[in-house]
């Protein structure tokens, strides 16, 4: 990773969800300790087992999370794109990393130290509410991604994916472009590359949606959901 100096931190911590509402001192004192780095795409930001000092913002650009397996391949267990944040739990917790991250894209990644944020933490109770509610966000979708790739057809865990992706004023039809490559999703969704490819095929087939490269068009919203899987 190489180290940036051409921005304000302040300004960028500001800017970021998790950090709206500390007052000026707090942001000050929180930049103190953070850093930013522009890592390349392709480039390890930490590996499972590395021991953790500093919770990571993503800025610009996307960061996988993901357990290797002892085979080379992986999981892929969360994609981290602008304004998300990851490392909480083991900051905290003082244990390693149990993932490693890497860069998907090009990215430009915050690290907020420990101490700093302790500090933070100790001296604002909203901050640490948001701070709760982002580690309960993400269990919520460990279970969810648990839920998706041991109790469900690989057919309607693609399903309940592109279901997912529908934006909030979605009716019957609407577009969506994958952030990742198909491989990456297909591993987040425990499946083959070649299952998950199959299983576009045979919902095109069926009338559902349209497949164009990483952009797919769900052509019967209803239809998708009570297709039989």
């Amino acid at each position: 990773m190489i180290q940036e100096t051409r921005h304000a931190i302040p300004e960028i911590l500001a800017r970021q969800p998790l950090f709206r509402g500390l007052d000026v001192a707090e942001l000050a004192m929180l930049a103190s300790g953070t850093r930013e780095y522009r890592v390349r795409k392709q480039e390890i930001l930490f590996q499972k087992g590395d021991l953790p000092e500093s919770l990571h913002v993503v800025i610009m650009g996307q960061v996988k999370l993901a357990l290797p397996s002892a085979q080379g391949g992986e999981k892929v267990v969360h994609m981290a794109g602008p304004g998300a944040t990851f490392g909480e739990a083991v900051v905290f917790l003082e244990k390693p990393y149990p993932v490693t991250a890497q860069a998907t894209q090009e990215s430009l990644v915050l690290l907020v130290s420990k101490t700093s944020l302790l500090s933070a933490l100790d001296s604002n109770p909203v901050f640490s509410r948001k701070m709760l509610a982002s580690l309960s966000m993400r269990l919520h979708e460990l279970i969810d991604d648990m839920e998706t790739c041991t109790l469900r057809t690989s057919m309607q865990r693609v399903i309940c994916y592109l279901s997912h992706l529908a934006p909030d004023a979605a009716r019957a039809r609407y577009d969506v472009t994958l952030d990742t490559s198909k491989q990456m999703i297909a591993s987040r969704l425990n499946l083959a590359p070649e299952t998950f490819s199959r299983v576009l095929g045979q919902l095109s087939e069926a009338g559902l949606i349209e497949v164009k490269g990483r952009n797919i068009t769900v052509l019967n919203r209803d239809g998708l959901i009570a297709y039989p899987g």
